[in-house]
């Protein structure tokens, strides 16, 4: 019986964990869903994985995606540059059509 009494705080201690970490709203979420489901699935298991697992991509993920997308970014707008000062370019040696119209 001491044992149990000497892990009980360390029992709390991981309780306090898990509902600060948002661990203990997920799985409830996920279990509320699967109650309510009317069409209950063959695999409990796999609808819990898919359900957890639909939280988001992981931070490291986020990261990497956010890099990516600055980087595309900065092409994108380097693109745009290039693209207006070749249709300037392109002025000085063609008409445009409004002014051919016009003559």
């Amino acid at each position: 019986m001491a044992h149990y009494r000497a892990s009980e705080p360390k029992r709390e201690q991981f309780r306090r964990y898990l509902e600060k970490s948002g661990v203990l709203d997920s799985i409830t979420s996920v279990l509320v869903a699967l109650y309510e489901e009317n069409d209950k699935p063959n695999n409990a298991l796999d609808f819990i994985k898919l359900h957890l697992g639909s939280a988001g991509p992981e931070p490291a993920d986020v990261d990497a995606l956010r890099m990516e997308m600055a980087d595309l970014q900065q092409k994108c707008n380097l693109l745009v540059e290039e693209n207006n000062e070749l249709k300037n370019r392109l002025m000085q040696y063609e008409p445009s059509p409004e002014d051919g119209a016009a003559e």
